[in-house]
């Protein structure tokens, strides 16, 4: 009876052990994970990082490159400094998102468990959800319809040699039907539009704005 069990367990985890990939890890080049693959980190020094459509990653980085993940594809963590993140329909982080210069999309139903943000670029949800929280220092941020934020939004000041380049002040956008829990915290001017069907948590530092219709 136990060699029975024995032999039906090792049958159970021999398959799934062969079906398991290293992570992939390179200095120059592209990093590409194919549709449905499950694999480890993927990541790279210079250049992007493409996950298909339902491919399943721990990490998904690079330093000089853009990250995207496609439709339904998951990772627990997404992270670029030079570089646009972009997440597909269904797609799920289950960490946070973050980028030094680049733009943050989210698309229909994407969905991130943790924290979205970058310094540089703009931040935009399609009816997507983000369990963490916004955060920018000069980047345009647009929360389209029916999407959904936990965590709040912080624009904080300019530092350092961050302080270049940012005198236009950030765009701040909450559309029809979108949801934001939290404080909407600004550190520096920003401008604020909110739809007449939003709603948001208490905001600091800045004056709301309201329109109707689809877009301000």
């Amino acid at each position: 009876m136990r060699r029975t069990a024995l032999a039906l367990a090792l049958a159970l985890v021999v398959p799934l052990a062969a079906s398991a990939q290293d992570s992939i890890d390179k200095v120059n080049g592209s990093v590409h994970v194919e549709a449905g693959q499950q694999v480890g980190d993927a990541s790279t020094v210079n250049g992007s990082v493409h996950i298909e459509d339902g491919a399943t990653v721990r990490k998904a980085s690079t330093v000089n490159g853009s990250v995207e993940l496609g439709d339904k594809a998951q990772a627990s963590e997404v992270g670029t400094v030079n570089g646009a993140v972009t997440l597909g329909a269904g797609a799920r982080v289950s960490g946070k998102i973050e980028a030094v210069n680049g733009a943050i999309r989210l698309a229909k139903d994407a969905d991130v468990g943790g924290r979205v943000s970058n310094v540089n670029g703009a931040i935009s949800l399609d009816d997507a959800h983000v369990g963490g929280g916004l955060g920018t220092v000069s980047g345009d941020i647009t929360v389209g319809a029916d999407s959904r934020v936990e965590g709040g939004i912080l624009v904080d000041k300019p530092g350092g040699w961050f302080h270049w380049g940012n005198r236009r002040p950030p765009h701040v956008v909450i559309g029809p039907h979108a949801v934001v829990q939290g404080t909407l915290e600004f550190r520096r001017d920003v401008v604020l539009q909110v739809s007449d069907s939003a709603q948001i948590g208490p905001v600091k530092g800045a004056t709301p704005v309201k329109f109707s219709g689809d877009t301000p």
